[in-house]
């Protein structure tokens, strides 16, 4: 079933834009599945859970971190993980450049931008990320490279509302890209889009679709 899900949604998605299997709470056999199904991109949300998983399954897997990431876990993961969609803030962000100097290496980060009407999402509001970038503080930061943005539309069953939200952050997206990275060709990344909404974010703009329940079922939380 794991496998069939892989396949599907992959043949689905239009050339350019990837499937990120959201592997969280999941265990190791279930990612395996999806791993012999040709899946390599697995996202998880918790630092501890990732150290683990990463120890056990192969090592051409690219793990990115999906969820809210705390700057005392940074040190779990900043050694391997392909990407962190979920930088909410300038010192997050900061203290991910400090690890990746430890480790010798400029970590993937997408900036995480507040399109949702909904106050319990993180991530920068449109202005607040602008102004943050105009300021030019990232640029002396070593330890990381960004990548793109990556937002979450509202819960809502209302697709025109989730569609406006994922065109604002293309638009904002594209903004960025022109005025602060226009010689950075790296800034290419739009994560939105999950099990419930991804056909409408590739409709609007996602290179990267996040999608869980769809490929493992209903999870099961620890």
């Amino acid at each position: 079933m794991i496998a069939e899900a892989v396949r599907s949604i992959r043949g689905q998605l239009p050339e350019g834009v990837r499937l990120l299997a959201v592997s969280k709470f999941n265990p190791p056999e279930a990612i395996r599945e999806a791993y012999d199904a040709g899946q390599r991109l697995f996202g998880e949300s918790q630092a501890q859970e990732l150290r683990a998983k990463h120890e056990l399954l192969p090592d051409d897997i690219e793990w990115h971190f999906i969820g809210h990431l705390q700057t005392n876990k940074i040190k779990y993961i900043a050694p391997y993980v392909s990407l962190i969609h979920s930088v909410d803030t300038p010192r997050l962000l900061a203290e991910i450049s400090r690890h990746g100097v430890r480790c010798g290496r400029r970590i993937p980060c997408l900036l995480q931008l507040h399109v949702a009407r909904e106050e319990t999402k993180y991530g920068f509001l449109p202005r607040e990320l602008d102004e943050y970038l105009a300021g030019g503080e990232w640029r002396t930061l070593e330890g990381v490279e960004l990548r793109g943005l990556m937002c979450m539309a509202s819960n809502v069953s209302d697709e025109g509302q989730i569609a406006r939200e994922f065109q604002s952050a293309a638009d904002f997206f594209r903004h960025c890209r022109r005025t602060y990275f226009a010689t950075q060709p790296s800034f290419c990344e739009c994560s939105w889009g999950m099990s419930g909404d991804w056909p409408v974010a590739v409709r609007h703009g996602s290179t990267l679709v996040r999608v869980g329940s769809l490929i493992f079922g209903e999870r099961i939380y620890q």
